[in-house]
């Protein structure tokens, strides 16, 4: 019987990594009757008016009561860059419902900075990598499922892992939930819930396998990867077009007039467990 040679990867998602082919990663191909038409985008910011690149006046906004009583007057003209670098400096500002409280709330301000610079470049941080290692230790069913099939399948009495039960790893993490950051109510808050949600792709490495007796410990490693962009099924949401925010975001990135990239988001984090044989 073969062993197991670690470090080892005995999961990967079936949505790939640097998947920049997928519809949120799109940039600038969107006209304006399109948006208008399709996705019924008008009135989309309280400063700029992004198809016209003029400042929205105060009575101009839907939200005031005098509004179209002076006719369809704009402010004053803006270039390109103005109107985008208000455009995000608003979306600063919006944001703050979902970002109120905790160690990340300001994250989302790091990565539509990073977003404004248009490289489309990978984005990291930390801050990321440790909000990442403490939902994989409070949402554990990955890391509970691992342990089950190593206390299952070890070798205890020659002290390795068979290289042919490595399948049963991936079996056992199959059965639960991956690490997200969607829950109930913190998430939607803290600043994770909006700059990250879902995790696209996610892949777990056994990195270390030591065997005592009857016991055994581990290091894990987790590799997640999300997506920071709006794809066209996001805004035909109501949950997101109903919010400046989204709307904002969505122009930025789509329209053909601003074109700003979206980028990977990629995070990671290792956690030690423990375990024994029956």
């Amino acid at each position: 019987m073969s062993i197991a040679v670690f470090p080892q990867t005995v999961f990967t998602s079936h949505r790939p990594f640097n998947h920049y082919g997928a519809d949120d990663m799109q940039y600038g191909d969107l006209s304006e009757s399109a948006l208008k038409n399709e996705f019924r985008l008008t009135h989309i910011s309280d400063v700029v008016d992004p198809f016209t690149l003029t400042r929205v006046l105060p009575f101009s906004t839907p939200q005031n009561r005098f509004a179209g009583v002076y006719g369809a007057h704009h402010g004053q003209p803006l270039t390109r860059e103005k109107a985008a670098q208000l455009l995000f400096e608003e979306m600063q500002v919006k944001c703050w419902p979902y970002s109120m409280v905790g160690p990340y709330r300001h994250l989302i301000n790091r990565m539509l900075e990073h977003m404004m610079k248009g490289t489309g470049s990978p984005f990291s941080h930390v801050l990321l990598d440790q909000a990442y290692r403490e939902k994989i230790l409070k949402s554990n069913e990955a890391l509970i499922n691992i342990k089950k099939a190593l206390n299952d399948n070890i070798d205890f009495q020659n002290k390795f892992y068979p290289a042919n039960k490595i399948p049963e790893i991936t079996s056992y993490i199959k059965k639960g939930i991956l690490p997200k950051f969607n829950s109930l109510f913190l998430d939607k808050i803290n600043g994770l819930g909006i700059t990250i949600h879902d995790v696209n792709s996610t892949k777990i490495e056994i990195i270390q396998l030591d065997i005592r007796d009857k016991n055994w410990s581990a290091k894990i490693k987790f590799t997640g990867q999300d997506h920071f962009g709006l794809d066209l099924e996001d805004i035909k949401k109501e949950r997101f077009r109903q919010f400046q925010f989204f709307k904002i975001w969505f122009i930025l990135q789509r329209y053909d007039r601003f074109g700003f990239r979206p980028f990977m988001t990629n995070m990671s984090a290792s956690v030690d467990i423990q375990g024994s044989g029956s």
